[in-house]
């Protein structure tokens, strides 16, 4: 293995290429090599975390405004809501992956999974605290007017509480950009991938093809612009 990574690091060999010459000299194997270049790697890289971040995103955005909006409607069981979300939030994300291993195995789903847990507070919170913070008098005169509480809730409370609830889904979405990287320590890849090999093997560029990306995607807000 250390002269495999000599070939690597040293000699500046393509990993493809110096496994495909291992396993065709040591077990008779013969091996197609599909190397990519820069461009083609970071397209794939994207592609993956973005996978990663959208669809725990959008689990997280259908359970997390519903119960922000059952916290502003039931005050005691809400605190409750938000104090598990809030615990839930303080798991370090690489104890997070490790649990979600032995329910779904390794690769993307236990890291969709972690990432959707960390995006419940924010929006939660962010959707309770929108909700609470609108005039109790706009919410009265719907009353008056023959409004039901839903109708109340749909028309007037929710479009009135909207910037907020985005500024949660954005902090979210941030939070999952960073998170995800971590997921290519059980297969998930996306722009961890890189970062994991080239620590492995001590090379920047290989870390920096990761990092940059995911800085870059975290500081755009990807969700709402």
């Amino acid at each position: 293995m250390a002269g495999l990574n000599k070939m690597v690091k040293i000699e500046k060999k393509s990993e493809s290429d110096v496994a495909s010459h291992f396993l065709k000299e040591k077990i008779f194997l013969q091996t197609e090599t599909n190397s990519q270049n820069l461009y083609q790697r970071i397209i794939r890289s994207t592609g993956e975390h973005l996978w990663l971040v959208m669809l725990s995103m959008l689990a997280a955005i259908i359970l997390a405004v519903p119960l922000g909006v059952y916290s502003f409607w039931h005050e005691t069981p809400g605190q409750l809501v938000l104090g598990i979300s809030g615990i839930v939030q303080t798991i370090p994300g690489l104890a997070m992956l490790v649990f979600m291993i032995p329910i779904f195995g390794i690769g993307a789903f236990p890291t969709i999974a972690a990432l959707f847990l960390y995006s419940l507070l924010p929006i939660v919170r962010n959707t309770y605290t929108g909700l609470k913070g609108i005039d109790k008098s706009l919410t009265e005169a719907a009353k008056m007017f023959g409004l039901s509480r839903l109708s109340c809730l749909i028309h007037i409370q929710l479009p009135l509480a909207l910037p907020i609830i985005i500024t949660g889904i954005k902090t979210s979405a941030v939070i999952n950009i960073g998170t995800a990287t971590l997921g290519a320590i059980i297969g998930a890849g996306g722009y961890g991938q890189p970062i994991l090999t080239g620590i492995r093997l001590d090379n920047v560029s290989l870390i920096l093809e990761g990092a940059i990306p995911a800085a870059a995607m975290a500081d755009c807000d990807p969700i709402f612009v």
